[in-house]
This record gives C-alpha cells, sequence and structure tokens, in this order.
C-alpha cells in the first residue's frame, strides 16, 4: 500500500475545517476545493470573475507546496452557486489554463462555504 502524503500550503488560506489543502497518494495530487478566500478567510470580490482568480491563486499556491503546477493538472471539478455564472468563470478558467485542457466536470450546487460563488477542486500530477 502507498503511503499518502498531507499538502499544507502557506501561501492559501487555511482549512476551514478537519481536512487538508490537498493529500498526494499513488503519484496523484488531490487538492480540496478552493473558494475565492483570500488568507484572512475573507471572500474577495462578490463577482464570480474575481472570486475565480483568487480560486486559481489559492489552488497555484496548494500546487507549489506539492511540487506541481496548472501545466500538470489532469482533472477539475467545478462547483457554482449559479449555474448562469458559468461563463464568466470559464472565461478566467481559460485564461489560467492557457493551451492546457484538463478533463473537467460542473456542477451548479445549493450551497458553498462562506456563500461563495464558485469553488474548484483539481486533480494533478507532481513535477518530474
Amino acid at each position: 500500500m502507498s503511503s499518502i502524503q498531507t499538502v499544507h500550503a502557506e501561501d492559501a488560506p487555511p482549512a476551514l475545517g478537519p481536512y487538508s489543502s490537498a493529500v498526494i497518494a499513488n503519484g496523484q495530487i488531490f487538492t480540496s476545493g478552493q473558494i475565492g478566500m483570500n488568507q484572512n478567510c475573507e471572500l474577495v470580490g462578490e463577482d464570480v470573475r474575481s472570486q475565480t482568480r483568487q480560486v486559481f491563486k489559492n489552488l497555484q499556491a496548494v500546487l507549489r507546496s506539492a511540487n506541481s503546477d496548472l501545466n500538470r493538472v489532469i482533472k477539475t471539478t467545478v462547483f457554482l452557486q449559479d449555474m448562469n455564472d458559468f461563463a464568466a468563470m470559464n472565461e478566467v478558467y481559460a485564461e489560467m489554463f492557457g493551451d492546457h485542457r484538463p478533463a473537467r466536470s460542473a456542477f451548479q450546487v445549493a450551497r458553498l462555504p462562506k456563500d461563495a460563488r464558485v469553488e474548484i477542486e483539481l486533480v494533478a500530477l507532481p513535477n518530474a
């Protein structure tokens, strides 16, 4: 059985509960969902674009702590408070990933922590 390593990102907000920023298992990095919250646990902006930018800032910090980056992402899951925000979130998402196109699922959910507009989790590979 392979070991499980927990990841704590100094440059990302702290977990809001009993979980890790990410875990590394079987050569893959699994991040916890990130919302558009800064290190003071405050949402950044009220619109989905601002929050999505902060989500990616947080995810990049988590990936750095796990020796990875957005180019090594293989799967994302996007949770939206309102599916009408999909196009705006998608613009920022496309900006952040550039030509890289990981697999993705997107869902509208009833509610997110801190009443955030968007939450994103991902699976990535460590840098070689």
